[in-house]
């Protein structure tokens, strides 16, 4: 009991130094600061009153004040300025007409990088209309190769390209014969939307290969050479762009430096002994019903 005792005694007689011990620490801990402080600030006092006895320094510390505050002002102007030239738009991304190439078919991603690396166009958007491509042409019964190839000749992918008699976009639609077609797409200028041209020229096409009761005669009709003796070469071009997206689609190995199909705009067709025929808008209407 008495040794139970004594560590007991031991135990608060620790207790009580520890406490002092840390208090005492403390408080010199807290003096420092104050002195510290005191210092500093009798330092601070010291610097301001020999600055206001000389007028020179007074002077030069508030021109270098100003010019720190007007810098200040002037970046915050200019960033103000930029942010209100180029507002952000976080939904902008969800007008991108771009897929994700791992999320191809085999087939798909194998069409969609020969295209890509053939027209040096990015693989994000040709891989949306390859895709696109897929589905409007197993709905409309058209090859999907197809309707790529014809886009290859008629823009080479550019969604923004227009000829001079007015067929514009990817699969160079003649938009004011076809106006009727673009209102399901919200007007005229879904013509410049690759999805959309895409969609409409489709229906031209398969309209146009209906009424010439084949594939050759409606490439005909669709490039507005039905009533000319000569297409210029337009249906092999297609024909032959054609031949090599089935067969990389196959799996088989093409040279994207293959016989470029040049686009109909950069090698028209030589005109017709015959007399002059109506432009291709004028063809296109006289399809109409």
């Amino acid at each position: 009991m008495k040794a139970i005792a004594v560590l007991r005694s031991a135990q608060q007689a620790t207790g009580r130094s520890l406490t002092v011990f840390a208090r005492d620490v403390g408080h010199g801990l807290l003096e420092i600061g104050h002195n510290t402080l005191a210092v500093v600030g009798l330092a601070v006092v010291a610097v301001l009153v020999f600055v206001a006895g000389r007028e020179d320094l007074r002077q030069q510390a508030e021109t270098l004040a100003f010019e720190w505050l007007q810098t200040r002002h002037e970046v915050r102007a200019a960033a103000i300025a930029d942010a209100e030239l180029v507002p952000s738009e976080p939904l902008a991304v969800t007008r991108a007409t771009a897929a994700d190439p791992n999320g191809l078919t085999d087939q798909q991603a194998a069409v969609a990088s020969w295209i890509s690396r053939r027209y040096k166009v990015a693989p994000e958007p040709i891989s949306a209309l390859v895709q696109e491509a897929w589905t409007i042409g197993q709905r409309a019964g058209l090859d999907p190769t197809l309707i790529l190839a014809i886009m290859a000749v008629e823009s080479s992918f550019n969604p923004f390209a227009q000829s001079p008699v007015g067929a514009q976009g990817l699969m160079q639609v003649m938009t004011r014969i076809h106006d009727d077609k673009y209102q399901a797409f919200g007007g005229t200028h879904a013509a410049f939307d690759p999805i959309s041209n895409l969609r409409v020229g489709v229906q031209v096409l398969k309209e146009c290969i209906t009424r010439a009761g084949g594939l050759q005669q409606g490439l005909k009709h669709y490039v507005g050479a039905a009533l000319l003796d000569s297409d210029g070469g337009y249906v092999d071009r297609v024909m032959t762009e054609q031949d090599y997206l089935k067969r990389v689609a196959a799996g088989n190995r093409v040279s994207i430096n293959a016989p470029i199909t040049v686009p109909r705009d950069a090698a028209p067709m030589p005109p017709p002994a015959a007399p002059p025929a109506p432009p291709r808008a004028e063809q296109l209407a006289m399809l109409r019903p």
